[in-house]
């Protein structure tokens, strides 16, 4: 293979691609949206106050009614000696937005409650009633047991049973963690992996199908040798999306730093108990770890992720895995003259990779099970499981053997690929099938 032409073509494919209007505007977009995630529900936090709702009630239980009571919410106004059918004509001309009624006791000391409005109520208030109907409930059935004390006795038998969390490194030494952070790090880099080799490896697809439809292959096959074109589309196709992923991750880290500066939100980070994040077992009350903030727990969990393992981790299984899968679809290219007539053969490359993903699903509920072991090591789907892995602590030897078995079978598949491109890519008039692409495999 000429390294000269190959470059050739790396660079022409990288130019065409990063000067389309198609790859300028996905640069600047998706950053705007990731930064949108980011901020806006802060945002609306500190800046959206929900509309106060002006409350009739008709309570025929007669101990409900002093549990409701007004907020910034909701301002409940006592209505029970009047006609609910009658307050239900005259919500709006007496200011009402809302009307509950309260049922009578039934023979279980329980009630039911019926709300009416213009509009839709929302989840929250609902359930705001619920609470405080079934709080009222409860205390008029304490009392109904006659047993002095009874009151103090239920709060006492109460139970809020708390799970602190800690992680043991080599040196026996415990750190508070949250299982639920290792399980979003893992879901983020899992949908980034996925989508990358999805979406730039369906663009590949579809470059080699527009030419091979055109007949520009033809002209380009007799400069270069078919497997040189490949590769150099493959390569400068990877480097597309690298210098995609690193503009999205440079644009979305200033936005956000951005309008943190400008709204504040770097503040709410400034925990006094921040300063105690690394501190470990051996030197800290294991009462005080336990009293940790939640944003503190965020940011120890996140502080004990090996990130150099899991960045470095990621660009290998990105690269390797996208390559794999290019060289896949390269191949599935040049035998068709259509979109439309890969779907067939596009099945068995799409199923490893949606079955990587729901691998991803067992390793959040139990990371060291043999489904999502094997998941990491299989070339198919490590490139998603092994980093789903990652951040929950994995031996470096089964990293090395995962990227040892991912290269290797890259190797084959790229060999096995470039067969087929090579006579594929100049068949015409004829809808290739799977005996079509063994009998190429087969060539000499």
């Amino acid at each position: 293979m000429n390294l000269h032409k190959t470059g050739i073509v790396i660079s022409r494919e990288y130019l065409n691609k990063v000067k389309k209007k198609s790859f300028l505007i996905t640069t600047f977009l998706v950053p705007i949206l990731f930064a949108a995630i980011c901020i806006l529900p802060s945002l609306l936090m500190m800046n959206v106050k929900e509309k106060s709702q002006k409350v009739a009630v008709v309570d025929y239980s007669g101990i409900v009614m002093p549990y409701f009571e007004s907020n910034e919410a909701a301002e409940f106004t006592d209505c029970s000696g009047e006609d609910p059918a009658v307050l239900k004509d005259e919500l709006k001309s007496r200011g009402f937005d809302v009307l509950v009624v309260v049922s009578k006791l039934d023979s279980a000391k329980s009630v039911s409650i019926q709300t009416f409005s213009k509009k839709p109520t929302g989840v929250d208030f609902n359930s705001s009633l619920r609470v405080r109907a079934n709080k009222a409930v409860e205390q008029y059935r304490i009392g109904t047991y006659q047993i002095a004390g009874l009151d103090q006795i239920m709060k006492d038998v109460k139970a809020d049973v708390k799970v602190n969390e800690f992680t043991l490194d080599e040196s026996g030494n415990a750190t508070v963690s949250e299982s639920g952070i290792y399980m979003i790090v893992s879901m983020i880099l899992g949908m980034l992996i996925y989508m990358f080799i999805a979406m730039f490896g369906g663009s590949l697809m579809s470059s080699v199908i527009e030419e091979k439809s055109s007949r520009v292959v033809e002209v380009l096959v007799s400069s270069v040798k078919a497997t040189e074109l490949m590769f150099g589309k493959i390569i400068g196709i990877a480097l597309v999306a690298l210098t995609q992923f690193a503009l999205w991750i440079i644009l979305t880290l200033l936005l956000v730093l951005g309008a943190s500066a400008i709204f504040g939100f770097g503040d709410m980070m400034n925990s006094a108990d921040m300063m105690g994040m690394g501190a470990n077992m051996g030197g800290v009350d294991m009462a005080a770890m336990a009293q940790n903030s939640e944003m503190s727990v965020i940011f120890t969990t996140l502080s004990h992720i090996p990130w150099g393992t899991l960045i470095i981790s990621f660009f290998i299984f990105f690269i390797l895995g996208y390559l794999l899968y290019a060289s896949m679809y390269a191949a599935i290219g040049s035998a068709v003259e259509n979109e439309a007539d890969t779907q067939q053969l596009q099945l068995p490359v799409t199923i490893p990779l949606m079955l990587a993903f729901f691998i991803v699903f067992f390793a959040f509920k139990n990371p060291e099970s043999a489904v999502v072991w094997w998941g990491s090591m299989i070339p198919f789907t490590s490139p998603i499981v092994m980093l789903a892995r990652i951040p929950y602590g994995v031996p470096i030897w089964e990293i090395i053997v995962s990227v040892a078995l991912l290269f290797i079978t890259f190797v084959v598949m790229a060999w096995a690929s470039a067969k087929i491109y090579k006579a594929g890519i100049l068949m015409f008039g004829k809808k290739s099938t799977w005996a079509d692409l063994w009998k190429w495999l087969k060539q000499k």
